[in-house]
């Protein structure tokens, strides 16, 4: 949970095996024991779970024994679905709090701070559930330092239970190590689970639970010595996820309503109701990009999941490239020969070709449509429509936001549509708007080996329905400002979560009606929390967080001006309950540097899409390279000059047969500064497997479509790579500028280990470490000194465009700048890299 470093030798030329950072984080050796500059001699995980809404706090307290001043990271891992709500740290009675400010306010703190080269973001994506929050401050010889971070968020009941996920990674051992967590449930509980993954024979018995009719308290509080992985050293066994499970009782009526300072919340989750039969139809993507394993275990995972088909099922398979086949015209019941048959064919699906989303979601909801009109299906039956797919629409309909609309207009609410994002290229948020704008819900899918078991998981979740178009209603002249009270479905082991104001703070008691498909109006009996257990206003909060998450997911979809409204409304309700929000930032000032200067740290909230830690390979500009490291939160950059009309080296994998060269062109006259600027111009690409030369210049896209104004051209190699080439259009009578294209990479994952060329060395990863950060030659851009591939080199912090997102404007990228063509970042010298023609290798 911590790192260390000695601030007054960090620009030390580094030699060993470890950095300095990592030499001293591990302490100086003595026999089996090392001197810990650092001591983290406190860490309390306290947790209070009121009515599912969980409020956590984690405090470190460590204490600096050098004698000199150091820099103390302070590391810890949060649930995404957490929104944080406080951070504080206490430096020598200091109190320093974090401020929850708008985004956009707190984003000029951020800039400032990063172009000057510092570490500005605190929060990062860590795996698949978890965000990392890190932060350091320069900590006095001899001094003390809390670290306090609170944040809270309610818990979802999926398969018949909650679950309470907290990651501990403290380094070392720790003299007072705690983690408490306390349950209070007015409908009593029915069961808690306790374990970790880091839990030996040794540690078990020492996870203390206490449980009763409506409580329970779990303890987890070994003793340095406990912690050891051996007697005598400093390596811990507490290391990994700490993970408690739990359910309420659940009675015959539908539902639990609890009552505290005026705010209400609904629990709706109704035991033993029959399952409602579904009519599911799997649309498959098979494009190239899903060959290999994720072909295979796409394979595995639909097997696994028609096996699980019952009889009173319908079901249809459809699977699609530029192309779209159906096993059969019309749905077919989910008897054992039907089964049979249909694993046949989907051990035959076999990847090729591009992606037309569009026509493929459209064959499903027509085949559904049809069935339903011609009373094939039962009528007391659920339709769902299952899309898996790797990447972006580039075929037929390729426009994100027409597929949306002719979907939703195709759908009509007549069914959900569910959607799995494989891997790390997918177009995320795409899918998501458009599962939510057809009552269902996306989910991404994360290339692993694991990936057959997401799939199962995820279909295991949606496959139960159990009440379709549920609305719960409550009285007008009673309750306001409720949250979402209309549901598509309720899914077996879920619940239903309604949260209002009460307009009479007295009333106890007020008609509840439920609506759906196998549910009759029923009346409630209202349960009161006792006051010793509730912490402060848990149902005015818990309340707040759905009503921001709801309002979040309205931002997304629908008309501008709903849109703009509901952001505004989770503006206004993040800022007033200061919760860490996609649209605030909590603003952390640290202490005064050495310097006399204080410095910002923002805490955003990651959202899905934004959240991965694909790297982006990309050159723009005149010509800008720029590798973006979204997992140290920076990018690298540097130019390439050369005469026009050189022909360099981009990307060359032997073993795949990819190449791709690029050509330069100068500007049409020098400019009266003297200065000679290149653009590239021309990109010749190979794929010699296939027998594919695809030549992109300004004027034309051989092969694919003419180019347009500020048109992307999205190039999809089968099996191997996808890239983007970004058109920019300039004044046709402007005295010095051209037109000239851009060039990204959006995925690279199945390209070898051989892959090389100015940007394709880049795909392997970079190492490297900035130090001694100081003044440059202009004021906003400082010079550091970067290690990088065994060189010390002087950069400079600056700024590049990234056209991706915005192509008329582009959007500013920080980076670290290196001189002179890159020398000492890339390998070799930049004109190693010159070919001989467009599509040469030498």
């Amino acid at each position: 949970m911590y790192k260390q470093t000695d601030h007054v030798q960090q620009s030390v030329c580094k030699q060993s095996t470890y950095t300095l950072r990592e030499l001293w984080s591990k302490g100086e050796h003595r026999g089996n024991r090392s001197i810990v500059r650092v001591e983290v001699y406190s860490m309390t995980v306290d947790s209070t779970v009121t009515s599912r809404f969980a409020h956590t706090v984690m405090t470190s307290k460590a204490l600096n024994k050098a004698n000199s001043s150091q820099e103390i990271f302070f590391e810890v891992e949060l649930p995404k679905t957490a929104f944080i709500t406080n951070f504080s740290m206490v430096i020598e009675g200091q109190v320093y709090v974090g401020e929850v400010k708008e985004k956009e306010k707190a984003k000029k703190q951020y800039e400032k701070a990063v172009s000057s080269g510092q570490t500005a973001g605190l929060v990062k994506a860590s795996g698949r559930t978890m965000e990392k929050f890190s932060v350091s401050v320069n900590i006095a010889a001899k001094s003390n330092v809390t670290f306090i971070l609170t944040y809270e968020e309610l818990l979802q009941r999926k398969f018949g239970k909650y679950e309470i996920q907290t990651r501990v990674k403290p380094k070392l051992p720790v003299q007072d190590f705690h983690i408490v967590t306390n349950i209070y449930e007015p409908q009593g509980i029915a069961f808690v689970d306790a374990h970790a993954n880091f839990l030996s024979n040794e540690l078990l018995p020492l996870v203390e639970k206490t449980v009763t009719d409506k409580k329970a308290h779990i303890s987890f509080s070994p003793t340095i010595e406990q912690q050891r992985k051996c007697p005598g050293c400093d390596a811990t066994q507490i290391d990994g996820d700490f993970i408690i499970k739990y359910d309420v009782n659940r009675a015959e009526t539908l539902g639990d309503i609890q009552i505290v300072n005026g705010y209400f919340v609904h629990f709706f989750a109704p035991p033993d109701l029959p399952r409602v039969p579904k009519n599911v139809v799997f649309v498959i993507d098979r494009s190239g990009s899903m060959s290999g394993r994720k072909m295979e275990q796409t394979r595995e995972a639909l097997l696994s999941i028609l096996k699980e088909l019952h009889e009173e099922d319908y079901f249809a398979l459809i699977q699609f490239d530029s192309e779209i086949d159906s096993w059969k015209e019309s749905l077919t019941k989910a008897t054992k020969e039907n089964v049979d048959e249909a694993m046949v064919f989907v051990n035959r699906i076999s990847a090729r070709g591009v992606t037309n989303i569009n026509d493929a979601v459209l064959r499903g909801v027509n085949m559904l449509l049809t069935d339903r009109q011609q009373k094939r299906l039962h009528e007391r039956s659920v339709d769902m429509i299952i899309l898996l797919t790797d990447g972006m629409p580039n075929s037929g309909v390729s426009a994100p936001h027409l597929i949306q609309e002719n979907v939703r207009s195709a759908i009509g609410g007549k069914m959900s549509l569910f959607c799995l994002g494989f891997g790390d290229y997918v177009d995320y948020s795409f899918l998501d708007v458009m599962s939510k704008e057809n009552k269902g819900l996306a989910r991404r899918i994360y290339e692993a080996s694991d990936a057959t078991l997401q799939l199962q998981g995820f279909y295991e979740e949606v496959s139960s329905p159990l009440l379709s178009e549920v609305d719960l209603r409550y009285p007008d002249n009673a309750v306001d400002f409720l949250t979402t009270n209309h549901f598509a479905q309720l899914f077996n082991g879920s619940e239903i979560v309604v949260a209002g104001r009460l307009k009479d703070e007295q009333l106890d008691n007020f008609m509840v009606e439920v609506f759906g498909q196998g549910a009759s109006p029923q009346d409630w009996n209202v349960m009161y929390p006792d006051d010793e257990y509730i912490f402060g206003d848990f149902t005015e909060r818990l309340w707040a967080y759905l009503t921001i998450q709801q309002l979040l997911e309205k931002s997304k979809s629908g008309a501008p001006d709903e849109k703009a409204n509901a952001t505004a409304k989770a503006l206004d309700m993040s800022l007033l309950y200061s919760f860490v929000t996609p649209l605030t930032s909590m603003v952390v000032t640290k202490p005064e540097t050495e310097d006399g200067t204080d410095s910002p740290l923002i805490a955003d909230k990651l959202t899905e899409g934004k959240e991965g830690v694909t790297h982006f390979y990309l050159m723009d500009g005149d010509p800008h390279f720029i590798i973006e490291l979204p997992e140290k939160n920076d990018s690298l950059c540097f130019n390439i000059n050369n005469r026009p009309g050189t022909i360099f080296n981009l990307v060359r994998d032997p073993k795949s047969g990819i190449l791709v060269n690029g050509q330069v062109i100068g500007e049409k006259k020098i400019s009266p500064n003297g200065e000679v600027k290149t653009y590239f111009w021309r990109f010749g690409i190979v794929h010699k497997t296939l027998g594919v030369r695809l030549e992109v210049s300004t004027k034309d896209i051989s092969v694919f479509q003419d180019v347009t104004k500020d048109r992307s051209l999205t190039v999809t190699l089968k099996d191997s790579v996808k890239f983007v080439i970004l058109l920019h259009k300039v004044w046709e009578k402007h005295p010095y500028h051209r037109d000239y294209l851009g060039f990204y990479t959006l995925d690279r994952h199945l390209l070898s280990n051989s892959v090389h060329g100015l940007l394709g060395q880049f795909y392997h990863g970079i190492e490297y470490e900035v130090t001694n950060l100081r003044p440059g030659a202009v004021p906003e851009k400082p010079d550091a000194t970067m290690y990088v591939k065994g060189h010390e080199l002087n950069v400079t912090r600056g700024w590049q465009r990234d056209f991706r997102r915005d192509v008329k404007n582009g959007e500013n990228v920080p980076c670290w700048f290196i001189h002179y063509n890159g020398t000492g970042l890339i390998d070799g010298d930049a004109t190693d890299y010159i070919v001989s023609g467009l599509f040469k290798t030498v």
